[in-house]
């Protein structure tokens, strides 16, 4: 940032739910807001966006009419002190697609695909707040330098509201539970 820059007031102050939600969604593009603060996100790569879209098209079609997979929308963590995370895949409740905020009751599983600059975040900031949230499943996808994605995959203890280790996919990843499908992730 360079000293002729000025960086918005919002960026310096909490904000609540009520100020979040009086935003359009092009204010929210590209955000996260952690305790209130926000978070400006750094473009995702094509290469992040693709593979963040296969996983949710595979996730989707596997689904089934009871859960919807998507890309690129808040996911309301917690309310006091605002806490809004924008997953890079999320599948939810096919029933709740027009409510807004999407909840953690809403959400079976988010996906986060790490870039550089994210790794942080995704491997232990994101994993501890969707845990503490309830959300049942979580999974890193990992780039790997191979080419070929690792996804890491983690199980909600409901008891802990932590995540206990589950298994790690190379190129294809096998959904069981809830649905069946098979991802292939060799493909990027």
């Amino acid at each position: 940032m360079t000293a002729d820059m000025v960086v918005p007031l919002w960026m310096h102050e909490q904000i609540t739910a009520e100020q979040y939600d009086s935003w359009s969604d092009e204010q929210c593009a590209g955000i996260e807001v952690v305790d209130g603060m926000v978070v400006v996100s750094p473009r995702a790569s094509k290469r992040h966006n693709r593979l963040a879209r296969i996983l949710a098209n595979a996730l989707d079609a596997a689904a089934g009419p009871d859960w919807n997979a998507d890309t690129d929308f808040d996911v309301r963590l917690q309310d006091v002190p605002l806490t809004n995370r924008r997953s890079d895949v999320v599948v939810y409740r096919a029933g709740t697609i027009d409510i807004k905020p999407t909840r953690p009751e809403h959400v079976l599983l988010v996906a986060e695909v790490v870039s550089p600059g994210s790794e942080t975040t995704d491997r232990i900031v994101k994993v501890d707040q969707y845990a503490k949230a309830g959300i049942a499943f979580y999974w890193r996808v990992e780039q790997a330098a191979t080419g070929v994605p690792l996804v890491y995959t983690y199980v909600l203890d409901p008891a802990t509201k932590t995540y206990r280790d589950g298994d790690v996919f190379t190129g294809i990843v096998k959904v069981v539970a809830p649905f069946a499908a098979e991802i292939d992730l060799g493909q990027i």
